[in-house]
């Protein structure tokens, strides 16, 4: 029996093309939108095939270069999922398109989690092991054994994936044609997205003083007493200062990366940080 019997040749040949111009995804990494221009290319040829104009074109393309960032092995399945939500969209002109890149960024963090144990967490050991006691022997066969156990799993899981996501993303548009749970699922997704932000936050910035004073004799850390009342208050504070300069005064990202810099050479060298 046919496993994606909702998906019609000619999609299928649309689906192998996005599946490998997915790869150019770690291509184009950068600080702004970390995969997202990646995620863009590698939708184009769903884009090209359910929009027929240039401007609906350009509209989906510029909607997929949001923030993206997701374990490159699995992305597919975002992708798929992507994949079908807009080709809902280019059929219906009532479908909320918002709602493509809510579930695109409440996927990628739980996914990711996945993706990051199997592949970065387990098989790159694995075939590490492998090809490292060859090489340790002299056996130049070593390196090929570790490239070909990392990525043939890798290869077709990611190839699998691009058209479990799109049949699960043409079920679940049916579904929401049937029951009207659009909403909800967006809600979800919002939510869920929001906290993989706020988590990111937390872990990726890292604001602390360094500050002390005495008090008869007494030694207080004022980084102490601030987690004390507000634990992680100054990279929250300073994450919204540049989500503030990057939406409503139109810094660059890259003027932004240089300022952060700068402020840090001189937060350290004064001793604050």
């Amino acid at each position: 029996m046919n496993k994606f019997a909702n998906i019609s040749s000619e999609e299928k040949k649309m689906l192998k093309k996005m599946f490998l111009s997915s790869f150019v995804m770690e291509h184009s990494y950068n600080y702004e939108r970390q995969q997202g221009l990646g995620f863009s290319l590698g939708m184009w040829p769903v884009i090209k095939k359910v929009y027929k104009t240039k401007e609906e074109q350009g509209e989906a393309l510029e909607r997929h270069m949001a923030v993206f960032n997701a374990t490159p092995h699995i992305e597919t399945l975002i992708m798929g999922i992507s994949a079908a939500m807009e080709k809902e969209a280019s059929q219906n002109p009532n479908f909320d398109k918002s709602s493509i890149n809510s579930v695109k960024v409440g996927l990628m963090g739980p996914l990711s989690g996945i993706g990051d144990s199997i592949f970065w967490g387990s098989l790159r050991v694995v075939a590490a092991g492998i090809g490292l006691s060859l090489c340790s022997q002299g056996n130049p066969l070593g390196a090929l054994l570790f490239l070909l156990v990392y990525n043939i799993p890798h290869f077709i899981i990611k190839y699998y994936c691009t058209f479990i996501g799109y049949s699960f993303g043409l079920d679940l548009m049916s579904n929401v044609k049937s029951n009207g749970i659009l909403d909800k699922i967006t809600k979800a997704a919002s939510i869920v997205g929001l906290m993989v932000i706020g988590a990111m936050t937390a872990s990726m910035v890292v604001l602390s003083l360094t500050g002390k004073f005495n008090i008869s004799g007494n030694e207080f850390v004022i980084q102490d007493y601030i987690d004390q009342i507000f634990p992680m208050i100054l990279p929250l504070l300073y994450t919204l200062l540049m989500f503030y300069l990057l939406q409503v005064k139109k810094f660059k990202a890259t003027k932004l990366l240089l300022i952060t810099i700068v402020l840090s050479f001189v937060l350290v060298f004064v001793g604050l940080v």
